[in-house]
């Protein structure tokens, strides 16, 4: 069993520590809205911290899940961020949904200081989370991988190493460019549905058995019917994600043109209220 830290207690994080404490590990939890961090310890039985440099003190492991490129920066670097706390040696695990910029920026950093820095993007949502059940996908040194991979096991159903620092978070795009064009496809069959007066659940249980079946069939279908969009990644973070994989294909030269006129979709989606909706509400736009 290892000294894990944990920062980020967000939909995601917070069951994701879980999981750490459940499988045994010695977990130290630190999140910026202290009573959250507050809230877990009393919960699982860990202890909380006030700053992320005292949270990462003594760990072995430090899983971070936060927002942003921004968020992520400040809680590794500064007087108060976790690599002032970490030993040499110990390894930063990175959770967030970031960019593959950042990512090599602040895996140099950690290099420097003597530390490992594995990018570890997830993706299964908060059911995903709450099951244990993520796949995640991981970029860094092949030996700090190997480290962390039992520890990440705790809440993983898949996790592979996909390549150097980076390789984790372009791995993440590729997972959120699919899932664009995937809902996009299912909300106007959905809709086609509809409005040919047939019934959803039947059109469903029909056509999910063949080819056009999918996770997102199965999982969001029921919800999608009762206008509901309460479940799962918001929309918010999902054009967050798309701006990321938007951004990186300008540099690479890859055509994404379906990626950016779903991400204009999400965005009439924000327009309507909807910017804490889950992915799935792109039908409602088609409602309208």
């Amino acid at each position: 069993m290892a000294r894990v830290s944990f920062l980020g207690l967000g939909v995601m994080g917070f069951p994701m520590a879980g999981h750490l404490a459940a499988k045994g590990h010695e977990v130290t939890v630190w999140n910026r809205t202290a009573s959250k961090a507050t809230a877990w310890a009393e919960k699982h039985g860990g202890r909380a911290a006030p700053t992320a440099r005292e949270a990462a003190m003594g760990a072995e492991f430090v899983m971070a899940c936060v927002g942003n490129d921004d968020d992520l920066r400040a809680v590794c670097t500064g007087p108060d961020g976790a690599f002032a706390g970490m030993e040499a040696g110990a390894i930063f695990v990175d959770h967030t949904t970031v960019s593959a910029a950042v990512t090599r920026e602040l895996a140099g950093i950690a290099q420097s200081a003597g530390l490992g820095f594995v990018d570890a993007p997830v993706s299964g949502g908060q059911a995903g989370a709450e099951n244990g059940q993520l796949s995640v996908m991981c970029g860094g040194a092949a030996e700090d991988y190997a480290r962390a991979e039992p520890v990440i096991a705790a809440y993983a159903k898949i996790c592979k190493l996909m390549g150097p620092s980076g390789a984790g978070q372009l791995t993440k795009m590729c997972n959120q460019i699919a899932i664009a064009g995937l809902v996009q496809g299912l909300s106007e069959s959905l809709h086609f549905a509809e409005k040919a007066g047939l019934s959803i659940s039947e059109v469903v249980e029909v056509i999910s058995q063949g080819a056009a079946g999918s996770w997102q069939m199965q999982n969001r279908y029921k919800t999608i019917e009762e206008n509901r969009f309460d479940f799962g990644f918001a929309v918010d973070w999902m054009r967050k994600d798309l701006g990321i994989c938007l951004s990186t294909a300008d540099e690479n030269g890859a055509s994404l043109p379906v990626t950016a006129l779903v991400d204009q979709f999400y965005k009439e989606v924000q327009h309507m209220g909807g910017g804490r909706w889950d992915t799935s509400s792109l039908i409602a736009r088609l409602r309208r």
